[in-house]
């Protein structure tokens, strides 16, 4: 009922806040007569804030056309490589003229960027893709909104998306052999059953994973949401902030978790910030201040702008990761594909060098949570292991702005340099790539172990 009349609230209000960007163009159009109103710029800037608080913000595009690498701008055409039903998985395809910058380009590191799918698009990662296009193979998930994937698609669930992963990693591998995986903020946890469950099978593993700001472990430093998801069982947010899809959506009926709960939760962990925020805007329309008002519309076009999540996925999540602590007490059972279960062990980890990244003044995974990660994997070499802490970074500084491209990704650079595989040998046409074999040496776990562990689950 509540996700029907938000709907039926917002489509009211369209009609108004058209009127009102209509008015705030009048208004500060000098040559209309409205504009020649003595506060014709202080009305302007109020119609332009009406409009932008009760506007609908759709799905933002990621805009990225070139980049610079070296001096030498490099054209990028944006596809989409893979197509499920809950998440594209798009490339970023780098063109050039240049023959050195071309033969530069084959050469560098093939990397899959995990967006977080927790209530923002991918495209919140737009800064974090552009930086890694100057020396990097990029491909990244873009999650669906659940309101638009019919019923017919069936449920998306916590062990779908671990599934998702292990077939884009697949992917990277065929065609390059292998890839480096970077993960932030949520999705580092099926990230790593992912590539646990690759190595429990005894499939060649990514050649780093870059954990950014994520929730491995949420009993450390627990902040005001993981508070919040640990004090309420899961029937209270079932009843609570679990909704049907209303008439006129691809996936009328759907049960979700709204991204509008979602974006008024964001809202409401710095109501303060934001009240300045808009008002800052509207004093800078009023002086006419077009870069830091320009500036405020890119922010909010993409803060605001959230999907819904289905329900499945988002219950089992809260379950598996902020309130069982599956991943971290070795209970973490996941459904393949093929039906079967299989038991997560980020211990059978062995080739796949690690990364922590952690912002210090991080207020959504607390001090410790990703850096939790290292005791877990205890089958990678120590050698192989590094840990960040962002000085003064928020969440968003480890992988935006200034801290992430000054400081963070300079070692997320050396750190993938440091672990790639030797360039691959071009396929034929119609062949199919070849691929580096694991040394047996380097096995994540022994077959006999494997066999065991099939034996006891099927007990179970």
């Amino acid at each position: 009922m509540l996700y029907t009349l938000y709907e039926t609230q917002r489509s009211l209000m369209e009609p108004f806040t058209d009127l009102a960007q209509s008015a705030a163009k009048m208004y500060s159009n000098p040559l209309s007569l409205m504009g020649k109103h003595p506060l014709s710029q202080r009305i302007s800037a109020a119609y332009d804030l009406v409009h932008r608080l009760g506007k609908d913000y759709e799905k933002p595009e990621f805009g990225l056309r070139t980049v610079d690498v070296d001096g030498i701008e490099v054209a990028i055409h944006e596809r989409v490589e893979l197509k499920k039903p809950f998440c594209e998985l798009r490339r970023f395809k780098r063109y050039t003229d240049d023959a050195a910058t071309l033969a530069k380009l084959k050469d560098q590191p093939a990397v899959l960027i995990v967006a977080p799918l927790s209530g923002h698009y991918a495209t919140l990662l737009r800064d974090t893709v552009r930086t890694m296009l100057k020396d990097h193979k990029v491909y990244i998930t873009d999650w669906t909104n659940a309101r638009l994937v019919p019923m017919s698609e069936g449920d998306f669930h916590l062990d779908d998306y671990v599934n998702y992963m292990q077939e884009f990693i697949r992917h990277l591998q065929k065609i390059y052999g292998n890839c480096h995986v970077m993960s932030v903020c949520q999705p580092t946890v099926p990230v790593l059953a992912a590539v646990s469950l690759m190595a429990s099978r005894y499939e060649l593993t990514p050649l780093s994973m870059v954990m950014m700001g994520g929730p491995i472990d949420a009993r450390k430093s627990p902040t005001s949401v993981n508070s919040l998801i640990m004090k309420k069982d899961i029937a209270w947010f079932e009843r609570y902030v679990i909704y049907r899809v209303p008439a006129g959506f691809p996936a009328s009926g759907r049960r979700v978790y709204p991204g509008f709960l979602q974006h008024s939760g964001f809202v409401a962990m710095n109501p303060g910030n934001h009240l300045r925020s808009h008002y800052d805007y509207f004093q800078d329309l009023i002086k006419g201040d077009r870069s830091s008002a320009e500036t405020h519309r890119k922010f909010y076009d993409e803060y605001n702008a959230v999907l819904d999540m289905d329900a499945n996925y988002y219950l089992q999540t809260i379950q598996t990761v902020f309130q069982d602590f599956s991943l971290v007490n070795g209970t973490w059972d996941v459904r393949g594909v093929n039906g079967q279960i299989e038991r997560v062990h980020p211990e059978d980890i062995r080739t796949t060098a690690l990364l922590s990244v952690e912002g210090e003044q991080d207020d959504i995974s607390g001090s410790g949570q990703t850096e939790a990660v290292h005791s877990i994997c205890s089958g990678v070499d120590k050698a192989m292991q590094q840990h960040l802490e962002v000085k003064g970074a928020g969440h968003f500084g480890i992988f935006a702005g200034r801290r992430w491209r000054e400081v963070v990704y300079p070692m997320v650079k050396a750190f993938m340099r440091r672990y790639q595989a030797p360039a691959m040998p071009a396929a034929k046409a119609g062949e199919a790539p070849p691929v580096i074999a694991v040394p047996e040496s380097d096995a994540p776990v022994m077959p006999a172990k494997i066999t065991r562990r099939k034996a006891a689950l099927r007990k179970k």
